[in-house]
Parts: C-alpha cells; sequence; structure tokens
C-alpha cells in the first residue's frame, strides 16, 4: 500500500515538474547571406540545456524550466550572439529567428561554410530525419571515406540495394525496371537500349553531393516506380575557391600485363569516337528487295566498300588509367554572388574474362551438356565525363542556376569463343568483335523564388540527349565435324558455317543507331501557414512536370553467303577471310541484306503530371501528410511491319496516385513511419517496339512485345528509427507490395535457341524487412574508438508472382498471340532479379590529427532470377557472391592526399546456374547426373582490382567570405 501511494506521489510530482517545462525552437542565418547557417552551437544560459541548428539552420530545446532565460549563440567566425528575456512558458514553445554576423577577420586554412551543407553525413541523416516518405541515403563524405569511383559502386552501401553488372540498381530486390532516377530533380531517360534501366557506372562519384533513395511514395515523386526512387544531386556550388587534379593507377588480376586478343578501331577511340568506315557507305541500297535483286557479284561489289578490319590482334594489357579535375571559383559581380563548378574525368579501363559457358540438353538426366564453350572477353573502356554548373544569387530571394552533364562513353568488346557442340559433334570457333558508343546529355536552368517569408518556388527547365551507335559489329563462326581427319592425318580446318539466308548466329555486321531528344518542364510551390519558424509547421506543397521525349531507332544486317566454290574462302583465317580476293561473288563470298522492316521504330512519348500535398498535425507528435499525384502518359511506337509505317502502339493512360505518409515522434530522437501510396510501372519503348535484338554473350534473342500493359502497385511500408546522436541511426523497416499486370521477362517457347521478350504476368506481391545501423564512439575513453564508426544493413526479402496460364507475348514473326504455359513453364515464381537477402556492412577509420583513414567494406546478396526460363531450358538464377574491400587514405599535407584500394578481395567466382529440377532455388549438387541436380549455365572471375591515387590541390586555398 505504502509502495502504491508512493508511486503515485512520484507519477504527480513527475508530471507537475514536466509541466513546467516548454520548448525553444528557432532558425539561424546568415546576417549577409540569409542562408542557413548549419552547426551553430546554441545555449540556454545557466543550465546545461544546447542544441546544434541542422540543415535547414533550425534548432529545438526542450523541457527548458518555464522562466525567462538568456539565449546564447555562437559559430566560428561569426560574433557570438545572446538573446536575453526568452520567455518559456509551462508547455509551450518560443519561437527564435535571428541572424549571425560574420567577425571581419581573416583565418588561415579555414573553411567558411556560407551555404547550407548537405553533403556531410550529419547532414545527410538530418535530411532523411525530416522527409515525410521513408527514404535512407548516402553522403559525399560517406563516397569519400569508401573511395567509390562511382554511384553504382557507392549506392551499394544503402540498405535495400544490390547491383547488377556492376552498373544497374535493384532495390528492395526489385528488377532495375522498377526504379525512377532522378539528376537534380529531373528524371532520367533509360540508358540502355533493351531494358528499362539507368547505368549508375556513367556518374562519377567525384561529382555527387548526396543520394537519397526514397522507398514510400509521396506527391512530390514520380508515380513510375515500385522498389525506390533515386536521386542523384551532383555538388552545386563550391565553398571555396580550389583547384585539384587527380591520378589513379589500376591493376586487375587475370587482366593487367596479360596477353590478350583483341581487335582494332579507326577514328579517335580513345575519346569514345570512330572512323567514317565504320558506317555503311552511303551508296548501299536502303532496301533490302533492292539489295537482294541483285545478283551475287553486284552484291558482291557492295560487300568490297566495307573494310576488312576482321584482324584480331595480341596484345599486353596495361594498367588503368583515370584523370579528374577539379575547379570551383566565387566571385562577386556587383551584389551578385557568382559561383562556377568544373569537374572533367577521364577514364579507360580493361576487362578480361575467362568464361566457361555451357548449354544443356534438358531431358531426364542433369548436367547433360548439349554445347560447351569457353569465352575469351576482353572488354576496352573509356569515359570522358564533364560537369559544368553555374550558380548566380541574384538577390536573398532569388537564385539562379545552371547545370550541365555530359558522358562520352566507349566500349570496345572483342569474345573469342571455342568449344563443341556436342549434340551435333561439331567443333566451333567464333568471333564477336563490337564497338558501342555513347553520348548523353542533360542541361538545365533552375530558378529559386523566395517570394515572401511564407512562399517559395522553384522551376527547373531541362534538354536531354542520348546517342547510342553500335557501328560494324562483326560476328562469325567457324565450324568442323569433332575429330575430323585429312588424308595427312592431321584435324581438318575450321571453316565458316554461312547459311542460305542471314542470321546473326553465323557471319554478319550489324550497325544500329540511336538518338532520343528529352525536353522538361518542372514547377513547385511551398506556402507555410501560420508561424514559420515553427519546428515543423503547417505546409502546402504542390507542382507540375511536363516531359517530351522522341526516340528514333534503327538497325541494319548484312549476311555474307558463300557463291560456287567457296571452300578456301571459308577455309581462311579471320585476318584474311573477308578480303577482296575471297568476296568476288563467284567462288567465295558475296553479301545479302538481313534487315528487317521491324529493325527499326520511332518512340514518341509525352508526359503531363500535377500533385498537391499537405501535412495534418495532430500536436506536436503527430503529423500526417496526405497527397494527390495524376499522372497522364501518352505512348507511342510506330514502325514499319510490310511496306508502309504504321502506329504499333498508342497508350494513353491517365492515373490517379494518392499517397499518405504518418510520423510519430515517440521522443525527440525516435520516430515511427507508416506510409501508403499508389505506384506504377509502365513499359519502356525498346519493350515495346518488335524489334528483335540478338545477345551473343548469351545466344539469345531479345525482343519487345507491342501488347504491353501499364502494371500498378499498392506499397505499404512502415518504419522506426532512433538518432543516438547526430550522425547516428538505428532503423528497422517492413514492406509489402501488391501488382497487378506486372511486366516480366518471359522465354518464348520454341524448338531451337532462346528468344527472351517481356510479358505481363496476372499477379505479385512483394514484403520484407530492412534494419540499418550508423554507431560510432566519440564517448569512449579510447581515442582508436573515438575515431571508429560502423554501418551496416541487413534485408530479407520474399515475393511471389502469379504469371497465370495464358500469356500474350510475340512469336518469331512478332504477331502477339496467347500462349498457354501450364506444364511448359512455372505460374508461380519469385519476381525476376529479387533477392532474398542482402547485407552491407562496412568498418571505418578516421583520425584527423594525423590524416590516416581506412575502411573494410562488405557486400552479399542471395541468389536471384537471371533470366526466366520454361520446361525446356530452366530458370537462371544469379548465385551469391561475397565481395569484401579494402580502402586506406593519408592527407600528406594541405595540398596533397594519397589513396590505396583494394576491391573484391575474394575475387570469388561470378556463377549462373539453371534450376534443372525446378524447385526454385540452386543447390550445391550442380555436377552430378541426378534428377534432382542442378547446371552451372556461366562461370568466371573478374579479379581483385587494386587502385593507387594521388590528389593534388594547386595554390593555396582562398577562404571565401
Amino acid at each position: 500500500m505504502i509502495r502504491n501511494v508512493l508511486l503515485i506521489l512520484f507519477s504527480l510530482w513527475t508530471t507537475v515538474v514536466l509541466a513546467q517545462t516548454g520548448t525553444i525552437r528557432g532558425t539561424i542565418k546568415d546576417g549577409k547571406t540569409k542562408e542557413a547557417l548549419i552547426g551553430c552551437t546554441v545555449l540556454v544560459n545557466g543550465t546545461q540545456l544546447g542544441a546544434t541548428t541542422d540543415i535547414e539552420g533550425n534548432f529545438s530545446i526542450a523541457n527548458v524550466p518555464a522562466a525567462t532565460h538568456k539565449v546564447v549563440i555562437s559559430y566560428i567566425s561569426y560574433q557570438t550572439k545572446e538573446i536575453p528575456n526568452v520567455r518559456v512558458e509551462s508547455g509551450n514553445t518560443t519561437a527564435i529567428e535571428t541572424e549571425l554576423a560574420e567577425e571581419g577577420k581573416s583565418l588561415q586554412e579555414v573553411v567558411v561554410r556560407g551555404n547550407k551543407a548537405t553533403n556531410t553525413e550529419i547532414a545527410v541523416i538530418t535530411e532523411i530525419k525530416q522527409l515525410k516518405p521513408i527514404a535512407v541515403g548516402i553522403s559525399a563524405q560517406q563516397i569519400v571515406k569508401s573511395q567509390d569511383r562511382d554511384a553504382a559502386a557507392a549506392i551499394r552501401r544503402v540498405p535495400g540495394v544490390s547491383i547488377v553488372d556492376n552498373r544497374f540498381v535493384l532495390i528492395r530486390g526489385l528488377a532495375a525496371r522498377y526504379n525512377s532516377v532522378l539528376i537534380n530533380d529531373v528524371i532520367t531517360p533509360s540508358t540502355e537500349v533493351d531494358t528499362r534501366s539507368f547505368s549508375f557506372d556513367l556518374v562519377p562519384s567525384n561529382i555527387i553531393d548526396r543520394m537519397i533513395v526514397y522507398k514510400s511514395g509521396s506527391a512530390e515523386l514520380p508515380g513510375d516506380f515500385a522498389g525506390g526512387v533515386v536521386k542523384i544531386y551532383t555538388k552545386r556550388r563550391p565553398e571555396q575557391n580550389f583547384l585539384d587534379a587527380g591520378l589513379t593507377l589500376g591493376y586487375r588480376g587475370n587482366t593487367t600485363f596479360q596477353n590478350v586478343q583483341s581487335h582494332s578501331r579507326s577514328g579517335l577511340n580513345w575519346l569514345g569516337l570512330w572512323g567514317k568506315d565504320q558506317q555503311i557507305p552511303s551508296s548501299f541500297p536502303t532496301g533490302l528487295g533492292q539489295f537482294n535483286s541483285q545478283n551475287p557479284l553486284q552484291r558482291a561489289a557492295y560487300a568490297q566498300l566495307l573494310p576488312n578490319s576482321w584482324g584480331i590482334q595480341n596484345q599486353t594489357v596495361n594498367p588503368d588509367i583515370r584523370l579528374a579535375i577539379n575547379m570551383g571559383r566565387r566571385f562577386d559581380v556587383g551584389n551578385v554572388r557568382v559561383s562556377n563548378l568544373t569537374s572533367i574525368n577521364y577514364a579507360t579501363t580493361n576487362q578480361f574474362s575467362n568464361i566457361d559457358f555451357q548449354l544443356y540438353d534438358n531431358g531426364t538426366i542433369a548436367n547433360a551438356v548439349a554445347e560447351k564453350y569457353n569465352d575469351a572477353n576482353y572488354a576496352r573502356q573509356t569515359r570522358l565525363g564533364i560537369l559544368h554548373n553555374w550558380s548566380a544569387r541574384l538577390s536573398p530571394s532569388f537564385n539562379l542556376e545552371w547545370k550541365t552533364l555530359f558522358n562520352q562513353l566507349s566500349t570496345t568488346e572483342t569474345v573469342v569463343r571455342t568449344g563443341q557442340r556436342l549434340q551435333d559433334g561439331f567443333d566451333v570457333l567464333s568471333y564477336s568483335e563490337r564497338f558501342e558508343n555513347r553520348s548523353i546529355l542533360t542541361s538545365q536552368l533552375a530558378g529559386e523564388h523566395t517570394v515572401n517569408q511564407l512562399t517559395k518556388i522553384n522551376w527547373i527547365a531541362s534538354f536531354g540527349y542520348t546517342g547510342r551507335w553500335e557501328p560494324d559489329w562483326k560476328r562469325v563462326r567457324y565450324q568442323r565435324v569433332t575429330g575430323a581427319t585429312g588424308a595427312d592425318g592431321q584435324l581438318q580446318p575450321y571453316s565458316i558455317a554461312t547459311p542460305n539466308d542471314p542470321n546473326p548466329i553465323d557471319v554478319g555486321r550489324f550497325y544500329s543507331k540511336l538518338h532520343e531528344y528529352v525536353a522538361s518542364v518542372v514547377g513547385n510551390g511551398e506556402h507555410t501557414f501560420g508561424n514559420p519558424t515553427d519546428r515543423e509547421p503547417n505546409r502546402i506543397r504542390f507542382g507540375a512536370y511536363a516531359e517530351r521525349k522522341n526516340r528514333d531507332y534503327g538497325a541494319r544486317f548484312y549476311g555474307y553467303q558463300s557463291v560456287g566454290n567457296s571452300t578456301t574462302a571459308k577455309a581462311s583465317d579471320i585476318n584474311t577471310a573477308f578480303s577482296t580476293a575471297n568476296i568476288n561473288g563467284q567462288n567465295g563470298f558475296s553479301l545479302l541484306d538481313g534487315t528487317k522492316p521491324l529493325d527499326s521504330y520511332k518512340g514518341i512519348n509525352t508526359y503531363l503530371s500535377g500533385y498537391v500535398t499537405g501535412d495534418v498535425y495532430f500536436g506536436p507528435k503527430a503529423n500526417l501528410t496526405v497527397g494527390f499525384r495524376g499522372e497522364y502518359n501518352d505512348q507511342g511506337i510506330r514502325a514499319t511491319r510490310t511496306t508502309t509505317e504504321e502506329q504499333l502502339v498508342s497508350n494513353k493512360v491517365f492515373s490517379p496516385l494518392p499517397s499518405l505518409n504518418f510520423t510519430y515522434k515517440l521522443s525527440d530522437r525516435t520516430n515511427l513511419r507508416l506510409a501508403y501510396s499508389s505506384s506504377l510501372n509502365r513499359p519502356e519503348f525498346r519493350e515495346l517496339a518488335p524489334f528483335s535484338y540478338f545477345d551473343f554473350n548469351l545466344l539469345a534473342d531479345i525482343r519487345g512485345n507491342t501488347a504491353l500493359k501499364t502494371a500498378n502497385i499498392q506499397n505499404i511500408d512502415a518504419k522506426w528509427e532512433f538518432y543516438p546522436t547526430q550522425n547516428e541511426l538505428i532503423s528497422i523497416s517492413g514492406f509489402y507490395k501488391h501488382f497487378t499486370n506486372p511486366i516480366e521477362s518471359f522465354l518464348l517457347i520454341q524448338a531451337n535457341g532462346l528468344a527472351y521478350t517481356f510479358a505481363n504476368a496476372n499477379t505479385a506481391q512483394n514484403y520484407g524487412v530492412e534494419l540499418e545501423v550508423r554507431k560510432g564512439f566519440q564517448n569512449s575513453p579510447s581515442l582508436f574508438l573515438q575515431n571508429l564508426s560502423v554501418v551496416g544493413n541487413v534485408s530479407l526479402i520474399k515475393s511471389t508472382v502469379n504469371v497465370g496460364d495464358i500469356v500474350r507475348a510475340p512469336d518469331l514473326s512478332g504477331e502477339v498471340r496467347e500462349y498457354d504455359i501450364r506444364g511448359v513453364a512455372d505460374t508461380e515464381r519469385p519476381l525476376a532479379g529479387q533477392s532474398p537477402y542482402l547485407i552491407n556492412a562496412g568498418l571505418y577509420y578516421a583520425a584527423p590529427k594525423s590524416g590516416w583513414q581506412a575502411n573494410v567494406l562488405y557486400n552479399v546478396f542471395g541468389q536471384r532470377i537471371f533470366a526466366v526460363g520454361n520446361r525446356n531450358n530452366p530458370t537462371i538464377y544469379e548465385m551469391p557472391r561475397n565481395v569484401v574491400d579494402l580502402n586506406l587514405t593519408k592527407q600528406v599535407n594541405n595540398k596533397l592526399e594519397l589513396r590505396l584500394g583494394i576491391q573484391d578481395v575474394l575475387n570469388q567466382y561470378v556463377r549462373f546456374a539453371q534450376d534443372f529440377n525446378h524447385d526454385g532455388k540452386i543447390g550445391s549438387d550442380v555436377t552430378s547426373q541426378s534428377a534432382d541436380a542442378d547446371q552451372v549455365l556461366r562461370k568466371f572471375k573478374r579479379g581483385s582490382y587494386y587502385t593507387l591515387s594521388a590528389i593534388y590541390t594547386f595554390g593555396r586555398r582562398t577562404v571565401i567570405p
């Protein structure tokens, strides 16, 4: 009884005490630029209570005793400011908005951040904490620690994110097609011709300010997503005048200093360009019928105009080289503060792999090999990237920016394939000599207006261009009867396989070009109701997005045919087989046009959207953000099916997309978030166009499906997050997604060869949990632990797609028909590309006084579907790889920084295996003849990668006031 009375009295006393406190909130700005100051110290004089300002210049001090206090505000290089007579009332919030004046004296080697910092770990964590949707992110500061070379390497440190082919991002186990990617708040087009995906390796890490990955939807975000929306922000304006340059040398095991076979190209290959001789001569007839109606002699005369550039040379691979020059300038023109940031990146890199490649006779016996090959694959890549940004602060209320990002890329790939076709008794020797060039440009003019203290407006006008060329992709297949010998007892020579009609498998030359233009206009507004200095005032946000996209794609294919007695010509080696002497139209080779009318198409897409969203507050702890976004999309494909161009696709869809985001503050450091959103997933031009593209490396055709429909997704998310300190975070997230008409890859049911298309399944669902931890040890008595931090995240995901009994997909002619897949393919399976688990971990050490930094990074994903199969050709899975990276950095002085990196220390095999027993997974038994065994399809090692970098700063860093 006494104990209960004491508890009641204690509770009443606690209630009374807590009721006698209030909160001080406010915003601190620069007195000259009017920009928010991050990191200001705000103290309540005479108490231990205080806070620091966040990236918006805001602060909050809770549990301040009800009384009149003096508030002291201090910040490096600014005059300390004291505000007396700040009255705090019981249970109420007192708002302060003030400015700090500069001290007026110079500081040596001290950078004064007049701009709001957005690229530090604290800034990104603070931004994520304040966002209404559920999001995660990575800062430039963390990217520097990790020494990640590009956005693809950096973003895999984010919870629930994995990478495919070192460049495509999977979020929450969902394929790249389910992501939307924005650069500086403008939607990026797909960088690939055959898939809906953005190649993250195009963005060098040194130009990144931060990356935010939104896991739940909101009205401000584009509605075309299911995995997530990735926003990449490039660096805006420099914090100080600087000029620095970096050089990186790279050594890759199995590649550098090794002898490889490659082919040469004319033109400026080192800039990703090519010569005129790699283009089809203008004198060539443009129509298949016009070309093929000529006699073999006439067609051979045209063939002689094409260069004999088939030769393969042995060469030694040089080390990789990366160069970077970065320059920043800030100056005043009258009362206008002007800033410029320029970054130039150049890289030439090499990758050689010995790939074991097998195809199987999938009858009753596992691992009955039908075709067995070794691919000696060597690729040389170049990249020239330029970032050029200008910013002008015309007034405290108007900022104007011009941002331009350009990438010029090329890949020269040579594949020498040797092996056997065991099913019909032939030895095979094949060559693929491919060159790809891409030009990607985005340019934006953006304005930010502060109409008044309550209203802000921003806008963006953007232009984008994507160009992709494959000039003169040469392919040839030699074969001979296995074990056959001549009269001399020697093995018979290889002979070129020349079919009656041109096909992409045997021998020919392929040309393609793509031009895509995108124009966008974006406008956003925000209005605050009530007191704008409140920590979370009521706001309404609204905006519109308009985009017009035009694509023009064309391809040409020519195949060689044998004429007369061509035995000698077909037995010639790759260097001389296609010489003028052999292309004679009589006893050798002639040329046929294998181009089909559907090998070219035009795509036009008009996208219009508008949104409105607002906050509803239920007291100081609970907030509900309600939003609605409407999107109208008009997508069309035009192509020539027979003789005249016709409209093959016309999809006009309006999509209403509501969203709800609820946040409940369990404490000042703990939030509980709940979210719902409706989203969609549209097919891309290439997925709709009935064009067939041959993938030599996989021996598979890929073709579009004009019958594809837009998928609809319902998303539910929940997240508990705890922020022990400004740069620490612990969070647990759960999610559930339901798909209607999800777009999936589909293996066409045919007797010979592999042909993939895209098709709508009936429904799908995807759900899982994510755990993220960012932990430091600043309060440890050990200096070593104070310099240590840990970052880790784990995702567990499960998905199921119900394909249905009937699938609408194109046949070999391109006509869409219905396939009954019952008993032929799985009607229920995981989503393509979905990993059951993802693990990322990093241990970081930084000793500022000594200039040393080091880290160990780990990444792994669970086995995921690489290509959907059927009973004749089982589903292919990509198997897990444990990846460990080591990095070491030393700041020698104020001018020089040295970095040593070792990526993929373990160098485990990249493996792709077939699910022969159709149990939805790959077992450990992949070599036996058991009916339960699975099959290894492709296997190779990329090689551990060693890099040594030096970054040098020229001149003396100038402090910007």
